[in-house]
């Protein structure tokens, strides 16, 4: 789906980005240009990035539950 119509960038282009290590939205701004013209994309560019930010939260919580004492 696409996210930011005036730079043409799509929900999965976002994800990979955070999954590269886009940890904010200047850092999505900066790689992709998302948030840069008008703006309206912006909201969601920034729930992708808390919910994804979120799940490495609890994907970490997980791994140190897990690992050996």
């Amino acid at each position: 789906m696409y996210v930011c119509i005036c730079k043409g960038v799509t929900d999965r282009q976002i994800e990979a980005e955070i999954r590269n290590g886009a940890a904010s939205m200047g850092d999505l701004s900066r790689r992709l240009g998302v948030a840069t013209r008008c703006g309206a994309c912006g909201r969601c560019a920034r729930a992708m990035l808390m919910a994804q930010r979120a799940a490495g939260e609890r994907d970490e919580g997980d791994a140190l539950a897990l690992a050996p004492a």
